[in-house]
């Protein structure tokens, strides 16, 4: 007895059907707009830590160079859009931390934590975080 053969294949593969998606597909629902919106919020994420980068870099040219950057830092539009990033920044966090009770489950004796706890936790995290950046800025 022979190899099987496979009478149905074919040297190529026939091209597959795929709908056109048009660029703006998520302005159709409110729903789309928010889980697009949020997304986008990374942007301001990503911002804030260029942000930071360029400060690391500025102390570490010397004080002539940080006192550059922190006097651009002052001028009144991007002050004013400093505060929109905290804003945007901080709509990012709340809302990444209102997710993790639904990609994170916690089981303690063999029961699942209720989602509550499990958001509780995390808000208390981030408070005893924000806590600590602030002591080590204000008290040291």
């Amino acid at each position: 007895m022979g190899p099987t053969v496979n009478t149905s294949y074919t040297k190529y593969h026939p091209e597959w059907y795929r709908r056109r998606i048009p660029l703006f597909w998520w302005l159709r629902k409110y729903s789309y707009i928010k889980f697009i919106g949020r997304e986008l919020t990374s942007l301001f994420v990503a911002y804030s830590v260029l942000l930071l980068l360029a400060q690391t870099w500025a102390l570490g040219r010397g004080e002539a160079a940080y006192d550059r950057l922190a006097s651009v830092m002052q001028l009144r539009p991007v002050v004013y859009f400093h505060v929109l990033v905290l804003i945007v920044v901080l709509f990012h966090a709340i809302t990444w931390l209102n997710l993790a009770p639904q990609a994170l489950v916690v089981r303690l004796a063999g029961r699942r934590v209720p989602d509550g706890l499990v958001l509780l936790g995390h808000y208390a995290a981030w408070l005893a975080a924000s806590a600590l950046v602030v002591w080590l800025l204000l008290v040291r």
